[in-house]
């Protein structure tokens, strides 16, 4: 950290899709806040996407809500990682000249502040938070800047499934991930099928029971060469997971398998027909150690007719 600029700080000490879900918003403290040092106190694997298109200069690695070590107090500090206390306090340690954060009662400097409301989509949430502090955001401003880098000719034009989820609620079964690879091999598609951190066993089990040998697993720890991968394929099929915002912020038509998660709240917009959410209906914990039983209601040939809608639908707007 410099001292020669006022410093920006930003709270979001979450995962992938929570990023890419808070990029409108990053947007608009970046235009916001052009003369400011912008840093993002994130896990630091994100840092490689979070510095693309220059959103933040840097990152500050931050495990859950630990106390953050800086060499100067912020300007402003902006909580767009939760409604609070907790998230309050550990911002309000940095003893920041400014405070953009939603109101809760436990922490009177946010009396004034923004309300939560629980039924928001969580783009809108954080650009309203930003809007109703004076600072205009957008909520489509959700592209991703193109990435450079070496593509795996199996990816290109593939269809990309990703089993993965942080928790089991979101993991549709593995014996439908392999029948929905034979069924897409079967008509002529090359298929891969990713692993995020800790996932490869599961990925390797897909390609098992559909036949298919491990090369058409791919390690997606790392999120830059993650991101290279769903640039290049031609579909993407993941659960309410990281990826599905991958898959909206690269423009990848995806369809994406929603469980306890209404996807009003966490879906990709409902205006871009690239982009397919499959939902029951059935709300749950999204932290539960067992499968959802509304993504359990979800069978392999409602996947199968939705990629074919999907595709048909690019091909109207095509001609």
């Amino acid at each position: 950290m410099t001292r020669g600029r006022p410093l920006l700080l930003v709270l979001r000490a979450l995962g992938l899709g929570d990023f890419l879900t808070a990029l409108p918003a990053l947007r608009a403290l970046a235009d916001a806040f052009p003369n400011h040092r912008r840093v993002l106190a994130a896990p630091l694997p994100l840092e490689a996407l979070a510095c693309l298109g220059g959103v933040v200069d840097g990152v500050v690695d931050v495990v859950r809500l630990a106390p953050l070590a800086l060499a100067q107090a912020p300007d402003v500090a902006v909580n767009l990682h939760g409604r609070g206390p907790q998230s309050h306090r550990v911002l309000l340690a940095t003893r920041p000249r400014g405070l953009i954060a939603f109101a809760h009662p436990e922490i009177p400097r946010t009396r004034s502040a923004p309300r939560w409301r629980a039924d928001e989509h969580e783009v809108q949430r954080w650009c309203r938070l930003l809007v109703e502090h004076g600072i205009p955001a957008d909520p489509a401003r959700l592209e991703l800047t193109p990435l450079s880098g070496p593509v795996p000719p199996a990816a290109t034009g593939a269809t990309l499934l990703h089993p993965g989820a942080a928790h089991e609620a979101r993991r549709w079964p593995a014996d439908r991930w392999a029948a929905l690879a034979r069924a897409e091999t079967a008509a002529g598609r090359r298929v891969i099928v990713t692993a995020g951190a800790g996932e490869l066993d599961l990925a390797r089990s897909v390609a098992y029971q559909a036949g298919l040998d491990d090369g058409v697993v791919r390690s997606g720890a790392d999120l830059v060469q993650l991101a290279v991968l769903v640039a290049a394929a031609a579909r993407v099929v993941v659960g309410d997971t990281g990826v599905a915002h991958l898959a909206t912020a690269l423009g990848t038509p995806s369809v994406v398998l929603f469980g306890p998660t209404s996807p009003t709240l966490w879906g990709p917009p409902p205006d871009r027909r690239r982009h397919r959410a499959l939902w029951a209906g059935l709300s749950g914990d999204p932290h539960a150690a067992t499968v959802a039983p509304g993504l359990l209601a979800i069978a392999v040939s409602d996947v199968h007719e939705a990629l074919a809608g999907l595709e048909d639908d690019l091909a109207g707007a095509a001609a």
